[in-house]
């Protein structure tokens, strides 16, 4: 497995290639504001997309995918409850000042305890709402993509549509801190980091669920 990471868009939003090195099968995941890197990256590359994976709704995530599919005819993945976000996309967009073209819908809807295969990459759907109702985390071996769940040092902001805080918190003490501490932390925003790191010193986790 290779993990690759592109910060892209003006909101620095991180995108990523996981690829099955055997196979050349591949998956980015949360594409975003001005990613066309990430497609020259799988086209040097020689990568097969199959999937694109959404861990949440917000337009900086998914503001790529239909540029993706047209190209590659990648399937998108996604929870069921981010389907308003989704397609409220350009609207939300415009609010933040961007013009955004429609979101492709879904072919997979995905819940929690399901498990997304390409090659031999399997992914472990985790539910970790509160950022928005439909965020997922997805697990492979020791990393996992939280999207806008947890940062280093920080946790989602939640005042926007949907967001919820103790139900964010529940999320991260349930399904992420429930992971062992050497499991690597791909965020949507940010650096990397650890579950054990963010355990020990992140701020708003050492008062437990809220």
């Amino acid at each position: 497995m290779e993990i690759r990471t592109f910060v892209v868009g003006p909101l620095q939003s991180n995108s990523y290639i996981v690829s099955d090195e055997a196979s050349g099968k591949a998956v980015v995941i949360d594409p975003g504001m001005e990613s066309e890197p990430v497609l020259d990256a799988i086209r040097k590359d020689g990568l097969q997309l199959e999937l694109v994976l959404i861990t949440h709704g917000h337009f900086d995530h998914v503001f790529s995918s239909q540029a993706f599919t047209a190209a590659t005819g990648a399937a998108v993945v996604m929870h069921a409850a981010d389907l308003p976000l989704l397609r409220d996309m350009p609207e939300t967009a415009r609010l933040f000042g961007f013009k955004a073209p429609p979101a492709p819908e879904p072919d997979r809807l995905v819940r929690d305890g399901d498990s997304v295969a390409v090659g031999a990459l399997r992914f472990a759907v985790l539910e970790t709402p509160g950022h928005t109702p439909g965020s997922i985390s997805l697990l492979i071996e020791d990393a996992v993509f939280v999207g806008d769940a947890l940062f280093a040092g920080s946790v989602g902001r939640t005042d926007l549509q949907g967001g919820s805080l103790p139900t964010l918190l529940r999320s991260i003490h349930e399904k992420l801190l429930t992971l062992p501490d050497r499991t690597a932390v791909y965020s949507g925003h940010g650096p990397a980091t650890s579950i054990g790191v963010e355990r020990r010193s992140n701020p708003f986790l050492q008062a437990g669920v809220r």
